[in-house]
């Protein structure tokens, strides 16, 4: 709840209108182990750290956990490669464009819209496409737990 919160108010406070949650995988499309990990790299994407608060410092005395806003910029034919969110949740927030996430537990791929969040919890394994003619632009409100992990 607390995330939410923080995304909408962020939001609202940039002049964006409140957000919609992004689809998600139909109930009758769900599966384990739908889509296996692939070896993409990272291809036409970048990814930048606009800011971050140590939770450590925090009421939440979270030890060790960051909360940050990336900025992630996936050019047409770009892929942010697979990863797992076993250890660190997120919300995107889709600024511009339209991209498609291949989710583990999911059949059919997720088309994500601007306007949209995503929601990316403990049992999300994925990677993106940007399958269009034009550059998406996503913002991931993340809680890092581990300095060295450099996954997308």
């Amino acid at each position: 709840m607390f995330a939410r919160t923080l995304i909408a108010s962020t939001l609202i406070v940039a002049g964006l209108s409140a957000p919609a949650f992004a689809g998600e995988c139909p109930a009758d499309k769900m599966k384990a182990d739908a889509v296996k990990p692939v070896s993409h790299g990272p291809k036409g994407v970048t990814d930048k750290v606009l800011a971050a608060i140590d939770l450590s410092k925090e009421k939440v005395s979270l030890n060790g956990h960051m909360m940050r806003v990336r900025k992630l910029e996936i050019q047409p034919g770009g892929i942010v490669p697979w990863h797992s969110h076993a250890e660190r949740p997120a919300l995107i927030y889709v600024v511009t464009g339209e991209i498609v996430e291949n989710a583990s537990n999911c059949v059919v791929p997720i088309v994500h819209k601007a306007g949209e969040v995503a929601r990316e919890t403990h049992a999300t394994s994925h990677w993106w496409q940007n399958n269009g003619k034009a550059t998406v632009v996503l913002l991931s409100f993340d809680i890092q737990s581990d300095p060295n992990d450099k996954h997308m």
